[in-house]
């Protein structure tokens, strides 16, 4: 019977042994296929931005002949040079509006959006499902382009100030359900227990709902930062004569409509007459613009992975 047993447990083996070299193999091929996937995806997404940085360095009159390329055809700064020589000061006075701005603006935001999301994510609050609606019929329905200009100037006073690029922007309603839906997967018992032990909902609020939520934290923090980084329409409606008041964007905006004007001969028949690198400008506008956020991606980036896998864990 030893024998028997050893012979029928030999062939057993092999079969788990060889069942576990094809799932290996299976699982190596599963892997590296999608790590090509990725890559080329990957790839896909960079190439308008290679194109992007490649025209920008690029002589105008060889983009416009030959069209873009993923090398800069005939090598130059003159774009920059020319934006950089006519607006430096103005450029940098707006970059620093802009990171005033969004600062600023992001952490009101967080503040209002966070505060009320946790407001109606406590069951207990009253007249929580009115408020609830309320909130959301501003999704639904809105008042119009007039009537909100009409509020901002004439009974805020928004316009002409730094205020007006960052209050109307302050509050989305669409963030704040994002933050209630994962304050709602917060334990009652945690806040019961801390309302027991005498804390305050502000205290709830703070040690408790916020450092349990950092991932969603910073994913509207995220959303804010890039909305307020972009933002031009505000200026556009808010801000007039006042230059020192422009956003990077706006004032980006400005310049290449200032370029197109003079490239179409709309001043006075110049554009017949002189050649402004109008392609070129725009790309190189566009690489000014988004220089900070991609620099500054990859150490946010690290702090999102983080956050994700500790949310994953305490779940």
């Amino acid at each position: 019977m030893k024998n028997s047993e050893k012979i029928d447990v030999a062939p057993t083996a092999l079969i788990a042994s060889s069942n576990k070299i094809k799932r290996d193999a299976s699982d190596r091929a599963i892997v590296g296929f999608s790590y090509i996937f990725l890559g080329l995806y990957a790839l896909l997404c960079l190439l308008p931005l290679v194109l992007v940085f490649s025209v920008s360095f690029s002589e105008e009159p060889l983009i416009a002949r030959y069209g873009y390329s993923l090398f800069p055809r005939g090598f130059t700064f003159d774009t920059y040079l020319y934006i950089f020589d006519h607006s430096g000061h103005r450029i940098a006075r707006s970059y620093g509006v802009t990171i005033f701005v969004t600062f600023v603006g992001t952490f009101l935001a967080m503040l209002m959006t966070t505060m009320t999301a946790f407001a109606l994510s406590i069951r207990s609050l009253k007249y929580r499902n009115k408020l609830a609606f309320l909130c959301n019929f501003t999704i639904i329905f809105s008042a119009g382009l007039i009537p909100w200009y009409n509020a901002m100037v004439n009974f805020y006073s928004l316009n002409n100030t730094i205020w007006g690029l960052i209050l109307p922007a302050s509050f989305s309603v669409w963030n704040m359900f994002l933050m209630r839906t994962f304050f709602n997967q917060i334990s009652s018992s945690l806040y019961e227990s801390a309302r027991i032990d005498g804390a305050n909902y502000f205290q709830v609020y703070y040690k408790i709902a916020l450092p349990l939520s950092k991932t969603a934290l910073l994913t509207v923090g995220l959303m804010y930062a890039l909305m307020y980084w972009n933002d031009w329409w505000h200026a556009l409606l808010l801000v007039s004569g006042n230059r020192d008041l422009y956003p990077l964007q706006f004032y980006l905006y400005s310049l290449l409509s200032n370029i197109a004007a003079l490239t179409t001969g709309q001043v006075a028949g110049l554009g017949s007459r002189i050649r402004l690198p109008a392609e070129t400008a725009r790309m190189a506008v566009t690489i000014i613009t988004i220089g900070p956020i991609i620099l500054l991606y990859p150490f946010i980036q690290r702090f999102f992975i983080a956050n994700i896998m500790s949310g994953a864990v305490k779940e």
